[in-house]
C-alpha cells in the first residue's frame, strides 16, 4: 500500500479480516503495577484519545495527577484484534490511542482535555508531524453523554485559540466509544523500558484555558 492510500480511511469492506484471537495483555502497567484491564476500581472513569505516535502520548498521561492507569491499543477502525503491523499498513483503519482510566475525585476531565490538546496538533488531519497515516489522526472516544458534550465545548474554546494564532481547523474525531484493542506487550509504557525510545510529540504551543474549561467538569 503506497503513502497516499495510507493517508485515506479504507472501507469497512476494503478493511483486513483480523482474528478472533484477543492479544495478550500484560497483567500489570510497567509504571504503576495496576491492572491494565478491567474491572476498574469504583468511580474511575475511563476516556480516549488519540495523538499520533502512542508512546509518548501513554507517557503524558500515565504521568497526569489523577490518572490511574493507562494502556496503549488501536480503535476506531473496523479490522478486530489488529496487529501493530496491520495498523501501520493503513489497511485497518485503526488509530494509536491510549485509554486513560482516571479518578475525578483526583482530577479533572478539563485537565486531561487541556493536555491533549496543548500536547500535539489536532490541525494535521491523517498525521503527526513526521508521522503520516491513518493511525496517527487525532481522536477523542467518550463514554458518557457529559463526556461528550464537555470535550465539544473544549473543542470549541481551542478553536477559537488556535483561529487566533493562524491555525487552521480542528481535524479530531470525536464520538462515542469504539472497541479498544490492546497493542501488543511491547508497545504498553514504551518510554519507561526505553527511556530514550522515540517521542514525536509536539504541541503547537498554543494554550488552551483551563478556567475556560472547568465549569465543563459539571
Amino acid at each position: 500500500m503506497g503513502l497516499g492510500a495510507k493517508l485515506l480511511m479504507p472501507s469497512e469492506q476494503q478493511a483486513l479480516p483480523g482474528r478472533d484471537a484477543v492479544m495478550p495483555v500484560p497483567e500489570q502497567h510497567f509504571v504503576s503495577g495496576r491492572s491494565l484491564q478491567p474491572p476498574f476500581p469504583e468511580g474511575m472513569q475511563q476516556i480516549q484519545f488519540g495523538m499520533g505516535c502512542f508512546w509518548g502520548a501513554e507517557r503524558r498521561f500515565w504521568q497526569a495527577p489523577g490518572v490511574y492507569v493507562t494502556a496503549v491499543g488501536y480503535s476506531g477502525g473496523y479490522t478486530p484484534n489488529p496487529s501493530y503491523e496491520e495498523v501501520c499498513s493503513g489497511g485497518t483503519g485503526h488509530s494509536e490511542t491510549v485509554l486513560v482510566v482516571f479518578d475525578p475525585a483526583e482530577t479533572t476531565l478539563a485537565a486531561l482535555l487541556k493536555l491533549f490538546w496543548e500536547s500535539h496538533d489536532p490541525t494535521q488531519g491523517m498525521r503527526q508531524g513526521n508521522d503520516l497515516g491513518t493511525q496517527y489522526r487525532s481522536i477523542i472516544y467518550t463514554y458518557t453523554d457529559a463526556q461528550a458534550e464537555a470535550v465539544e465545548a473544549s473543542r470549541v474554546a481551542y478553536q477559537a485559540a488556535l483561529t487566533a494564532a493562524g491555525y487552521g481547523e480542528i481535524t479530531t474525531e470525536i464520538k462515542p466509544a469504539p472497541a479498544f484493542y490492546y497493542a501488543e506487550h511491547y508497545h504498553q509504557q514504551y518510554l519507561a523500558k526505553v527511556p530514550n525510545g522515540y517521542c514525536g510529540l509536539n504541541g503547537t504551543g498554543v494554550g488552551c484555558d483551563l478556567p475556560t474549561l472547568v465549569t465543563l467538569d459539571g
